[in-house]
């Protein structure tokens, strides 16, 4: 090689390590809080199981280093116990007992109640954080909710995103290639394979079938079992064929049949939640597919469809 030729290959090298370098720099740049030092969260607080809106906030200027604790405190007026590590009241609707019910303040992150205390839970980026009051005299968790959609599928838990298995009945039905799309919509890519392949404690299940077909699940047939269990208040019957859903005390207090869908979440200990598409028949869960947007599940535990109606669940009031 010439000195020439070796001389222009240097400057390419030269400039082509430079590139790399800065682009180091623009990536690093464009990190959580990088600069600075702040990150966006949404806090939502209701009570009834998101029945009443309480208030809503965006926060664009949390400190990347906040807790769920002093955001709530920054927004609302708050008052604790226990040194400071448990919420007593929020803008003055305190826990304890209302009208005979035991109420308390519950909070998800991303649709995931925590395992801690809210001082001790820092926010990351895109956090969606919920505080509820509400009836635990059913259960004393629920362990996941749909409301919060399209948390926790975009942001994961604890700044951690899962990876996402769609393992539907029928993989090329219209109810799962719905699922799939609406998914897709909010930029979440799910492996689709059929019911019972999907392995793994850190992996977001998303099932779509009639519960006959997903009843055998071990985390979903926690849902069988009823609210203390699985958190969520509905119960199919032994066929799968008829739908009660349940008031925040846990009874009975309306049943659907033919058509009927359900979208609904759970979780097992501290594996990644586990969410269901489903219904008494394949036109229920094809309705159910198409309540998986955030404007129609906003707010909610869970969500019945019936005759194309949505249905807050549980039912209050």
């Amino acid at each position: 090689m010439s000195p020439r030729a070796r001389r222009r290959t240097l400057v390419r090298t030269s400039l082509a390590i430079l590139a790399v370098g800065l682009l180091a720099v623009v990536v690093a740049g464009c990190g959580l809080g990088a600069g600075s030092g702040s990150t966006e969260a949404r806090l939502l607080v209701t009570q009834d199981f998101g029945a009443k809106v309480i208030g809503a906030r965006i926060v664009q200027d949390a400190p990347s280093s906040d807790t769920v604790m002093r955001l709530l405190a920054r927004n609302f007026t708050v008052k604790t116990r226990y040194g400071g590590g448990f919420v007593e009241s929020i803008d003055g609707l305190a826990g304890g007992t209302a009208n005979g019910r035991k109420v308390d303040w519950l909070f998800y992150v991303n649709g995931i109640q925590s395992d801690k205390g809210a001082a001790e839970v820092k926010l990351h980026a895109g956090d969606q954080i919920w505080w509820d009051r509400h009836d635990w005299g059913a259960t004393q968790t629920v362990p996941a909710v749909v409301g919060s959609f399209p948390e926790p599928f975009v942001h994961g838990s604890g700044g951690r995103r899962w990876p996402v298995l769609l393992e539907c009945d029928d993989p090329n039905g219209a109810a799962c290639n719905e699922v799939s799309d609406r998914l897709s919509a909010v930029g979440v890519i799910a492996n689709k394979q059929v019911i019972g392949t999907g392995v793994g404690r850190d992996t977001m299940r998303i099932f779509v079938g009639p519960w006959q077909r997903l009843r055998s699940d071990v985390v979903l047939r926690q849902i069988d079992r009823g609210p203390a269990y699985g958190g969520v208040y509905a119960r199919f019957d032994q066929n799968g064929t008829r739908l009660s859903l349940l008031d925040g005390q846990g009874r009975v207090a309306r049943t659907l049949g033919a058509g009927a869908g359900l979208v609904a979440a759970t979780r097992f200990q501290d594996q990644a939640p586990t969410w269901a598409i489903t219904g008494t028949d394949v036109a229920g869960v094809e309705s159910a597919a198409k309540a998986l947007t955030a404007p129609q599940l906003r707010d909610h535990f869970a969500l019945a469809i019936d005759g194309g109606r949505p249905t807050s669940v549980p039912l209050v009031g």
